[in-house]
């Protein structure tokens, strides 16, 4: 079977057995504490046919390492996690939208505070693939969501390095970090899906990637209005323990979004007032000691934050900063909020279109 980390295939001889081919990958350090299932050549090449690319092309840098993914690589890992061949391109723009600048690549992956890539996929080829936006949206049960979210996880591990304890400093972790990966819901959506906002052509399927902490519920049962539903979530958005200039990911439950489409809202206007009401004043964020000069006078390179200099921080820079969509089952009013991983401007969400290459 194909080494995990080489662009060049490698080739390890075990014995032709099931339980002892996942044992020797236990072994080897290839596994994220779960079994995988053994990447064995035929498997690793009828991955590889769902890119026309020679298996060698790299398609993502870790620049603190100096490791490159090939899609070889890739392709092993996927296959680790247990995805399907159709899954493979959307993991392929996954890491080529990560893979920018401005993702932060390494710092959002070894550092102590805990985050996961969050990957939101948008367009057709999700029901295509069959990956769930609906019931149980973040939980388990799908083999789409789940394993591509996990071959993500492999792939930092046995490609870049990034190993729990060494080079991965997260704090308490972030149960994602086993697989964060979900797609938008298209049924019953009132506003434009995702990849229609980032101007891919119609038709397009994109994934955004967004370097993500924890999962926090908002509870919301009895709100009938857009403030009331979006105050509580906004209300989670600048809680102490959340509250920096990053960016957000807010995925409305279908009962809190019906609510806030009723009214006519339209996503702008949602962002505009999460943005307005995900605040808290200077003086409370030096009161519990979060207020760092040195995180609000130099946003932008000419002097102090405007927002802060009028005695507030908000969560984020501007509205556009929330990414908001629709996700989840048609019953119970439970939206979320999922907060950037640094305190300041450390990550910024990327996307990608997801290319057929076949």
């Amino acid at each position: 079977m194909p080494a995990a980390a080489t662009i060049s295939p490698r080739i390890h001889e075990v014995p032709d057995d099931l339980l002892a081919a996942i044992d020797y990958c236990y072994e080897q350090g290839w596994t994220d504490g779960l079994p995988v299932v053994p990447p064995v050549v035929d498997r690793v090449k009828a991955m590889l046919a769902a890119d026309t690319r020679p298996a060698e092309t790299v398609i993502a840098h870790h620049p603190a390492t100096g490791l490159d993914l090939s899609l070889h690589a890739a392709a092993v890992n996927a296959v680790m996690a247990g995805c399907l061949p159709e899954y493979f391109p959307m993991l392929v723009a996954a890491f080529e939208a990560m893979d920018r600048p401005e993702f932060n690549f390494h710092g959002s992956t070894a550092s102590t505070g805990g985050s996961a890539p969050l990957l939101v996929v948008s367009g057709p080829y999700a029901d295509e693939i069959g990956m769930n936006s609906d019931v149980n949206l973040f939980g388990p049960g799908n083999r789409a969501n789940g394993t591509i979210g996990r071959a993500v996880r492999l792939i930092l591990r046995n490609v870049f390095q990034m190993l729990p304890g060494i080079s991965d400093k997260s704090t308490q972790g972030n149960p994602g970090k086993y697989s964060f990966c979900i797609a938008e819901r298209s049924r019953g959506n009132p506003w434009p899906l995702l990849c229609e906002t980032q101007g891919y052509p119609k038709g397009t399927s994109s994934v955004t990637v967004f370097a993500g902490g924890g999962f926090c519920n908002v509870e919301n049962h009895g709100g009938n209005t857009p403030e009331q539903v979006l105050g509580s979530v906004a209300d989670a958005m600048a809680n102490y323990g959340c509250i920096t200039l990053g960016q957000s990911v807010v995925i409305l439950a279908p009962e809190h979004m019906q609510i806030i489409a009723d009214a006519g809202w339209t996503r702008e206007q949602a962002q505009g007032f999460l943005f307005a009401q995900a605040r808290r004043s200077v003086d409370g964020m030096k009161g519990v000691g979060k207020y760092r000069d040195r995180e609000y006078d130099t946003q932008h390179g000419d002097g102090a934050h405007a927002l802060a200099e009028a005695g507030f921080v908000h969560r984020g820079l501007r509205p556009d900063d929330i990414l908001i969509t629709l996700g989840g089952g048609d019953a119970g009013g439970h939206s979320c909020f999922i907060p950037s991983w640094s305190r300041g401007r450390g990550s910024i969400m990327q996307h990608a279109a997801i290319a057929n290459r076949k």
